[in-house]
C-alpha cells in the first residue's frame, strides 16, 4: 500500500482554529496513519517536503446540487446530458478543494457510485435522491395551469407526497433507491412560482412521520425552510438540519441549539441570483422573493452563532454559476471569523454527513482528504478563491487530484 510522508507542514487544526508549523503527516493508503511534531520514521514512504505550506483537511459543502443547474427544467434535457454536466461540475468542485459534498436533491445513488468507482473524478458524495414536496410546494414544478396528473419527467429531481401514508412511502422509496438522507421542502422558496416564502408546507404529522421513518432506517431528514415559524416547526419535528434559514429569530435559534438542529445557510446563492437572475430566466416574482431573502443578509448567522447553533457550509448554486462556490467564505467573513467559517466547512460539515473523526480533521484514522495551501487561510480566506489557484495540491483518500509540488 502506498505511503506518503508530508514533512515541514504547517498543519491547520480545524477544531482549535490554529496552525502548528514543523509537522509531519504520514498517509497510508486512504487514511492518515500518523501525525507528529518533527520527524516520523517511515522507511519506503514517498517523502514530500511542503516547505512550510499549510496542510488542512478537504472542504465539505453540505448543500450542493450536482444534477440541477440553470433555469431549464430537466424535462428539456436528456438524462445523458444531465450526467455529463454533473461529471463536469464534480471535477470542478474537487479542483476547488471540496473533497466532500452533500447533494441537496436531484443526484441519485448512481452518480455517487460513479465517483466511488472512479468513473468520474469528484468529491465524495452523500446523495438525497428526489426532493419531497407537497402538492403546490416548493418542489412542485408544474405551472398553475398544468393538469393534476402529467407524464413523469425522464429525470425527476422531485416527487410529490400528500398525507402521512404518501410521505412514508416517498421516504421509504427514496431510501430504497439508495439515498443517504432525505431532503424535504418545509416552506415556499424563491424559484417556485406558486408559493410565497412564508408558505408553511407539510403538516406537523407529515413532518414527524418522515423524521421517524428515517430514524428507523438509521438516517435523517433535512429541510428547505426560510421563516422563523417554519424553522421552529422543523426543529420541533426533529428535522436534523435546516437549510437556508434566513429569517431565523433568537428564540427559535435557542430551540435549535437545545435540540441539536444544524443550520446550513446558503448566502452566496442569493447574491449571485440577484446578479444573474434576469439572465438565467428568473420571473419578476422570483426576483422579488430573492431580494426579500437577500435583504436579511448575514443576520441569521449572527443569531445562530450567539445561540450556540452549529453552522455548516452550504452554497445551493442551482441557477447561477457554480464557480462561485468558494465565495460563501467571503460572504460569511462579513460577520464571522475565518476560523469559524473554516470549522463550518470541515468539522461541522463532517458532523452533518455523520463522518466525525473521519472527515474535516487531520488525525490518525481520518481519511486522507487534504489540501496544501500556499499561505495561511486563517488570515486570508481569498486563498480558497479562483478555482484552487492557491492550492498547490489536492488529495482525496490518499490520491492526488492536483499536484504542483516538486518532489
Amino acid at each position: 500500500m502506498t505511503q506518503l510522508l508530508f514533512i515541514n507542514a504547517a498543519v491547520l487544526d480545524t477544531v482549535a482554529g490554529t496552525i502548528t508549523p514543523g509537522m509531519s503527516v504520514l498517509v497510508d493508503g486512504k487514511l492518515i496513519k500518523a501525525m507528529e511534531k518533527g520527524a516520523i520514521d517511515a522507511p519506503g514512504a514517498t517523502v514530500i517536503d511542503l516547505e512550510g505550506r499549510t496542510l488542512m483537511p478537504g472542504l465539505i459543502d453540505c448543500h450542493a446540487h450536482l444534477a440541477v443547474g440553470g433555469m431549464a427544467t430537466t424535462a428539456l434535457k436528456y438524462p445523458s446530458y444531465i450526467i455529463a454536466q454533473a461529471s463536469h461540475w464534480l471535477r470542478e468542485m474537487i479542483n476547488r478543494g471540496f473533497t466532500t459534498v452533500r447533494d441537496a436533491g436531484g443526484a441519485d445513488a448512481g452518480l455517487r457510485q460513479a465517483v466511488e468507482e472512479g468513473l468520474f473524478v469528484g468529491p465524495r458524495m452523500f446523495v438525497s435522491g428526489r426532493m419531497i414536496s407537497q402538492t403546490g410546494g416548493h418542489a412542485d414544478k408544474r405551472w398553475r395551469a398544468a393538469p393534476t396528473t402529467s407524464e413523469p419527467l425522464v429525470w425527476e429531481q422531485e416527487r410529490i407526497a400528500d398525507g402521512v401514508p404518501e410521505c412514508l412511502k416517498a421516504v421509504r422509496d427514496e431510501l430504497r433507491r439508495g439515498a443517504d438522507q432525505i431532503k424535504i421542502m418545509a416552506s415556499g422558496g424563491v424559484a417556485s412560482q406558486g408559493d410565497g416564502i412564508a408558505h408553511l408546507q407539510f403538516s406537523p404529522e407529515e413532518l414527524t412521520a418522515m423524521v421517524e421513518e428515517t430514524a428507523r432506517q438509521g438516517t435523517y431528514v433535512f429541510a428547505h425552510v426560510y421563516t422563523d415559524k417554519g424553522i421552529r416547526r422543523a426543529a420541533e419535528a426533529g428535522i436534523r438540519t435546516v437549510e437556508h434559514g434566513n429569517f431565523l429569530g433568537e428564540e427559535t435559534a435557542r430551540i435549535m441549539a437545545e435540540r441539536g438542529t444544524y443550520l446550513v445557510p446558503t448566502l452566496i446563492t442569493y447574491r449571485m441570483d440577484g446578479h444573474y437572475g434576469k439572465s438565467v430566466g428568473f420571473s419578476e416574482a422570483s426576483l422579488a422573493k430573492n431580494a426579500e431573502v437577500l435583504e436579511m443578509g448575514t443576520r441569521s448567522l449572527e443569531i445562530a452563532a450567539a445561540a450556540g447553533v452549529k453552522i455548516a457550509y452550504g452554497t445551493d448554486l442551482c441557477f447561477s454559476p457554480k464557480k462561485h462556490q468558494p465565495e460563501e467564505f467571503l460572504v460569511r467573513a462579513e460577520v464571522q471569523k475565518p476560523a469559524d467559517i473554516i470549522r463550518s466547512a470541515t468539522v461541522i460539515g463532517a458532523e452533518v454527513v455523520r463522518m466525525v473523526d473521519k472527515l474535516g480533521v487531520i488525525k490518525p484514522g481520518a481519511f486522507a482528504d487534504l489540501l496544501v495551501i500556499d499561505g495561511n487561510p486563517l488570515e486570508d480566506l481569498k486563498l480558497f478563491q479562483n478555482d484552487g489557484q492557491h492550492m498547490a495540491a489536492i488529495i482525496k483518500e490518499g490520491q492526488f487530484i492536483k499536484n504542483t509540488l516538486a518532489h
